[in-house]
């Protein structure tokens, strides 16, 4: 059996973290995004989000593999004021610790091998080295797997939702909440 493992993503990676995000979304979330939105999504600029991504200071790019496959990617930072206002605007008391998991996503190939709970840990492990006590994510509100994932985990809705413009479709997503304190168990 492979060994599967968590690292810090480097510029080299941006292409393969954009196959992978190009890849998911057009399995798992064509549908709900549009078809056309993933149509025209385009590797190259994909690639060059990435690499960006990789550099910016103040955020964790995490890799899960298996052997020698990269199979899923997170990004984690510090959350912007706007990621855990109320819907009315106010903030609150913990404002200046939580985190922010902007994207946690494993090719469904490689999914079901626990891969996303080593991502999670490593990123919740991250964000409280940098200060955060709490996180918060984003998840589709029909997305059902991404729900139960995270509520495994013990991360909750928190009443707050947004709904996106994607040009074709609107998408209702659920802010989740939950602590970082988080340690994998072998099941």
């Amino acid at each position: 059996m492979s060994t599967a493992a968590v690292r810090v993503a480097t510029v080299d990676d941006a292409a393969e973290i954009a196959r992978i995000q190009l890849t998911t979304w057009q399995t798992a979330y064509a549908d709900v995004l549009g078809e056309k939105v993933v149509e025209t999504l385009d590797i190259d600029e994909l690639t060059q989000r990435w690499s960006a991504a990789v550099e910016h200071p103040g955020t964790d790019l995490l890799l899960a593999t298996e052997g020698e496959f990269v199979v899923g990617f997170c990004i984690a930072g510090p959350a912007p004021e706007s990621e855990v206002a109320a819907a009315d605007g106010s903030l609150p008391s913990d404002a200046g610790t939580v985190g922010l998991i902007a994207t946690l996503l494993v090719e469904p190939r490689w999914g079901r091998r626990g891969h996303g709970g080593r991502l999670l840990a490593a990123a919740a492990s991250a964000l409280s080295a940098r200060g955060a006590e709490r996180g918060v994510t984003w998840v589709v509100q029909s997305d059902s797997a991404s729900l139960a994932f995270f509520r495994g985990a013990g991360w909750h809705p928190d009443a707050t939702v947004r709904t996106l413009d994607t040009g074709e479709t609107t998408v209702r997503e659920l802010r989740l909440t939950g602590g970082l304190d988080l340690k994998l168990t072998d099941n």
